[in-house]
């Protein structure tokens, strides 16, 4: 697959998902310890999901979709639902993956427009490392994504190292 054919690919998806910029729930409650056995989490901790809206997973149906109850929003992942799933990878000592949960969870907030925009930044020789920079100051102060904003610094920095930032 070439470079066009996954970008293409990544927009769709993000795009497919609904608009981004309403508003999710506070942090992760972490109190809400699962482990493996708790996975899948739909099938044995349903009674702990919920739509950003608030809704139970069991509200979620073909019939309140036709009947208009559920919209786009109650189809999106919550934070708390990525931080139980990180939850679930840490008991299988998988903290990778527990971390790229974690991460995603950040970039809930983000509004998927802005993260195309992002990614894009991220290319080789699209942009600075000042640009770089105030991409992750955005992602760390807009948006709390203080992981995420590391991860941006370092890509600058790693992109000056091997010369592959656009020069001023």
């Amino acid at each position: 697959m070439n470079q066009a054919d996954l970008e293409k690919m990544i927009k769709d998806v993000i795009l497919s998902m609904g608009d981004s910029g309403s508003s999710f729930a506070p942090a992760p409650d972490v109190s809400q310890r699962v482990t493996y056995k708790d996975y899948p989490l739909a099938e044995k901790s349903a009674d702990k999901l919920r739509t950003p809206t608030g809704k139970s997973l069991g509200d979620v149906t073909l019939e309140a979709l036709l009947a208009g109850k559920i919209s786009n929003e109650d189809v999106r992942i919550r934070p708390e639902t990525l931080e139980m799933q990180a939850q679930v990878a840490e008991s299988r000592g998988r903290e990778r993956l527990a971390a790229n949960m974690r991460r995603a969870s950040e970039l809930i907030a983000v509004p998927d427009e802005r993260i195309l925009q992002i990614y894009s930044a991220m290319r080789p020789y699209r942009s600075t490392k000042k640009e770089l920079y105030d991409i992750a100051e955005e992602l760390e102060s807009k948006y709390g994504a203080k992981v995420t904003a590391g991860l941006v610094r370092e890509a600058a920095d790693v992109g000056e190292a091997r010369g592959r930032l656009r020069k001023d």
